[in-house]
């Protein structure tokens, strides 16, 4: 399997952290989101990976191009211009970098990336989202339906805290809990290749305003649940809560 990863966005509401860099190289615990994405998904046994680049693309090449000298302890002989790597953190990925347009919307950029996959089916998701959902039940799920894309469907953590009362006494608190209301996409999906390839030569082609719209509206748009843990990182709030789950030695989604 194969697993395609939305890199391209402006990232426009973590302007403080985006200015300059891409929103998936945003750092949880000294990595970058991305990073954490592309480790879940190797602990399903998933190491081929396709990123959609766009907005300061040439970041995230840099940092893959550079990858072992970014990661490791580096011998420099500054008169010869050499270098040996002495020791380093080995992953076994393959990454394709490809350049899917500054301006393109998120369709688009699965459709160019599609000609570079080689699977009949691919994951999706976007580079900014991590979870627990279950890859190898995704999976098995989208192949038993017979459609031609799963999105896992979850509930959002709300805003504030949840209060638990008995008469005049607090019970619990449980801080920004799972909504138990209303469902959302929440990336994590699955897609026939062949179904991408056939989407229109169309630059502001989206994927959530249009192409799963449409799925839906022909019954091809399958829907794997997930109850257990979700967290985007849409806001500057945001990336610090992950921050601070992965410093406490409370991030869910470290399963390697």
């Amino acid at each position: 399997m194969e697993a395609v990863i939305l890199c391209g966005g402006l990232g426009t509401r973590m302007r403080e952290e985006t200015e300059f860099k891409p929103k998936p190289m945003v750092t949880i615990g000294g990595r970058p989101i991305l990073w954490h994405i592309m480790q879940y998904y190797r602990s399903f046994a998933v190491r081929d990976f396709a990123l959609c680049l766009g907005y300061k693309g040439e970041v995230i090449r840099d940092y893959f191009l550079n990858y072992r000298i970014h990661n490791g302890d580096v011998e420099v002989d500054l008169a010869t211009g050499t270098h040996k790597i002495l020791r380093e953190d080995r992953i076994d990925w393959r990454v394709r970098l490809i350049d899917t347009g500054s301006e393109s919307q998120t369709a688009a950029r699965l459709r160019i990336a599609s000609a570079q996959l080689q699977g009949d089916c691919c994951f999706v998701t976007y580079g900014d989202g991590l979870s627990t959902v279950n890859l190898d039940q995704l999976l098995a799920f989208h192949r038993a339906s017979g459609k031609r894309a799963t999105v896992t469907a979850v509930r959002p953590p709300s805003r504030f805290g949840e209060l638990q009362i008995e008469g005049s006494l607090i019970h619990s608190f449980i801080e920004k809990p799972q909504t138990g209301a209303g469902w959302i996409n929440g990336g994590f999906m699955v897609f026939e290749t062949a179904f991408l390839r056939t989407l229109p030569d169309n630059y502001d082609l989206s994927l959530e305003g249009s192409v799963l719209e449409e799925l839906a509206a022909c019954r091809q748009l399958a829907v794997f649940p997930h109850e257990g843990f979700w967290q985007c990182m849409d806001t500057y709030r945001e990336m610090q809560l992950l921050n601070e789950m992965w410093a406490g030695g409370n991030a869910p989604w470290k399963s390697w």
